[in-house]
């Protein structure tokens, strides 16, 4: 396994982790994880396979802040380099170690985790979720208010092979469109335990995950929704295969929000939909499911 050690510039000195880092403005995921990589070790990758999606907190009491990260992980292939180290920066050293050997480590969580390993470590995780904002936006180097926004979306079926959609409200961006169930996730919030809960506000459905379908980026750079004012968006969206057992007619509980009908579609009904009145995570994440 290739990891990487936090050196005294970053917030858990002497820990190590998977190589990768954070998802520039716009930036797909994918890309993140090939830049990051050779960044920190100096090796060139491709990638395989979205393996896991998972949150984590952890708090950095001298810093006085508490963070909430969204992870994707991947699984990828070297193409080729030579691992390096670096100096006076946030990660220091790249080494390969067998499963044997990195049991023994300093892990962070996320990282233990994703390795199949126990889950204690360094990191200090905070007894009381923070208040925080579900939308923040911030002005970005260009002047516009830039937002960007992880979420979990399912798509969701019914025993009759049923499809269950969403349309997003007048007012918000994609007014019309059919959508996925879901929505960003809280603070502090696991991705499956959200889209579980956003189904419930947003369709009156229960539902059980299956499986991590994928993730998709799109990023609109003149978004305009309630605010008011455009906004240059970066969604970044897991997407899942979600069952309902027990199917009822969908009801919305957020009334007044960005979701103002829930619908089931039949197979047929879905295909006959035309392209532009799905949302692009909505087209991406049936095309992925083969259900159209």
């Amino acid at each position: 396994m290739l990891l990487v050690r936090a050196s005294e510039r970053s917030g858990t000195p002497g820990t190590w982790s998977l190589p990768g880092g954070a998802v520039d403005h716009g930036e797909d995921p994918k890309h993140t994880v090939v830049r990051e990589t050779a960044a920190e070790t100096g090796l060139s990758v491709s990638v395989a396979a979205l393996q896991d999606v998972l949150a984590d907190m952890r708090a950095l009491p001298e810093r006085g802040i508490t963070i909430h990260t969204d992870r994707l992980l991947y699984t990828v292939s070297v193409r080729g380099g030579t691992l390096a180290d670096r100096v006076d920066r946030p990660t220091d050293l790249a080494r390969w170690f067998t499963l044997d050997e990195a049991r023994e480590l300093p892990l962070r969580s996320f990282a233990a985790r994703a390795l199949g390993l126990p889950t204690s470590s360094d990191d200090i995780v905070p007894e009381e979720v923070p208040e925080f904002p579900s939308f923040y936006a911030v002005p970005g180097p260009d002047g516009l208010h830039r937002a960007q926004r992880f979420a979990a979306y399912a798509v969701v079926t019914d025993p009759e092979e049923r499809v269950l959609l969403t349309r997003v409200s007048d007012g918000y961006p994609g007014a019309g469109c059919w959508h996925l169930p879901g929505g960003g996730t809280d603070y502090g919030e696991q991705p499956g335990a959200a889209l579980i809960r956003e189904l419930v506000e947003e369709t009156g459905q229960t539902g059980r995950l299956v499986e991590l379908l994928g993730v998709a980026s799109h990023r609109d750079a003149a978004s305009l929704g309630p605010e008011g004012y455009p906004i240059d968006w970066h969604g970044v969206r897991a997407f899942y295969r979600v069952v309902v057992d027990q199917p009822a007619p969908p009801t919305v509980a957020d009334v007044g929000g960005s979701t103002c009908e829930a619908r089931w579609f039949r197979r047929e009904e879905l295909g006959a939909l035309p392209t532009d009145r799905l949302t692009e995570v909505t087209a991406e994440a049936v095309h992925a499911a083969h259900l159209i």
